[in-house]
């Protein structure tokens, strides 16, 4: 499974708007690197600000 979505990929994937997930990086300061975004640590960044559910362990 990929890592490094882009924008419309992530928001698919956790649906979001695809604005908002670029919102969420660009205000939390996660990179979109040559357009595609880090999955895991824009979760991450997502639940420390309490945008997402945190999953039990």
């Amino acid at each position: 499974m990929a890592n490094h979505l882009t924008p419309e990929e992530l928001s698919n994937e956790l649906g979001l708007e695809r604005d908002e997930v670029i919102k969420v990086c660009v205000q939390e300061g996660v990179p979109i690197y040559q357009g595609k975004i880090d999955k895991t640590l824009f979760q991450a960044q997502l639940e420390a600000i309490g945008g997402m559910p945190q999953r039990a362990a």
